[in-house]
């Protein structure tokens, strides 16, 4: 017989695979990080049980559950099965109900040992809050924010350091955002519930090393917005600055947005441009649209970074009250051997003060 349990007790074991047997929608609204989703019913046929429900009664559209979900149980099965790679299925639907109970029953019928979890998403999800709203700001290691203009580089900087076993928690890549009006091109952007869930999950992984590196986001993230705790432990780190010449960070740039389908990119940079070209200078706004009709990406990328961001992009600087190491990142090899040797300081003198 399969065994319900609670979200903590199934994440201390290694040998779970979770699997959503909610509709593709409401998996693709949120799920439990690294679930597979092996839907119990389409969208449409949820939409049809659950009307009969309402309208009907709740036996008739058990009955209807019913006879839409036989049809399909062994496909089911064996997705199941072919999502497991070796492990135990931890079977959850929105709120531990019919639809895990129903696939936990049969998977156990056919002698393949599952879990359920316990009030299902609904549950995990309101631990995810609990966990954020409670998380301890001492508890994080020191932090060390990359700060620089837009276009340095900041997030290969990341990626870079992730790839040699740093500490990483990259902010954009959980909300699948780059924080800008431009900063949904090509990504798909997280809502708050993925990104929470995304945040807890990084931060749970990394309890325990000596630092952190995160980029110096502000506090809302494209639809997300960071929790207090992080926001305010971030205004209190050792600050990097990355730097690097304007012709660098204008390629680095186009490189990082361009899309293959050219008038999809012109389509979404017009769209992006809509909503701060009230802001700019007279002068700016006329020869942004003269750009934008050569398509002279290039001279479009370097006035918004001189004569837009890079004056907001100061001003939030200044808000950080530590001092600032500075590191030019037009080598980023070079500059990843600094940052590491400028983190082993920084751990250093924190154990030596705890």
């Amino acid at each position: 017989m399969f065994v319900d349990q609670q979200y903590e007790e199934i994440a201390l074991r290694d040998d779970i695979q979770w699997i959503d047997v909610r509709s593709e929608s409401e998996y693709l609204e949120a799920t439990i990080p690294g679930a597979v989703n092996v839907p119990l019913f389409t969208d449409e046929e949820r939409a049809q049980i659950g009307t009969v429900y309402k309208q009907v009664s709740k036996a008739e559209a058990m009955e209807l559950g019913l006879v839409l979900a036989s049809a399909k149980l062994p496909t089911l099965i064996a997705k199941v099965r072919d999502s497991m790679q070796g492990k135990t299925p931890a079977i959850f639907c929105w709120r531990g109900g019919m639809r895990s109970k129903t696939v936990a029953t049969v998977l156990d019928l056919m002698g393949i040992s599952c879990l359920r979890l316990t009030g299902g998403y609904r549950a995990y999800r309101e631990m995810v809050v609990a966990k954020l709203n409670a998380w301890p700001m001492q508890a994080l290691p020191p932090l060390i924010v990359l700060h620089g203009m837009t276009g340095v580089g900041k997030t290969t900087v990341l990626r870079k350091l992730a790839e040699r076993g740093e500490p990483v928690l990259d902010l954009e890549g959980l909300a699948g955002h780059r924080g800008s009006v431009f900063g949904g091109i090509g990504l798909q952007v997280a809502n708050q519930r993925q990104f929470d869930s995304r945040l807890l999950d990084q931060l749970e992984g990394l309890q325990g090393r000596p630092y952190l590196f995160l980029e110096a986001e502000s506090r809302r993230i494209g639809r997300v917005t960071m929790p207090e705790f992080l926001f305010l432990a971030k205004q209190q780190g050792y600050n990097i600055e990355l730097t690097a010449p304007v012709p660098v960070r204008v390629s680095r740039t186009l490189a990082q947005y361009r899309l293959e389908d050219d008038e999809l990119f012109a389509t979404q940079v017009q769209r992006a441009l809509q909503f701060i070209e009230k802001r700019f200078s007279p002068n700016l706004r006329v020869r942004v649209k003269e750009w934008m009709d050569l398509r002279d990406y290039k001279a479009l990328i370097e006035a918004l970074l001189l004569e837009y961001y890079d004056p907001r992009y100061k001003h939030a600087m200044e808000s950080y009250t530590h001092a600032f190491c500075t590191i030019d990142v037009s080598d980023y090899d070079q500059a990843i051997e600094e940052i590491c040797a400028y983190a082993r300081k920084v751990a250093s003198v924190s154990s030596v003060s705890s």
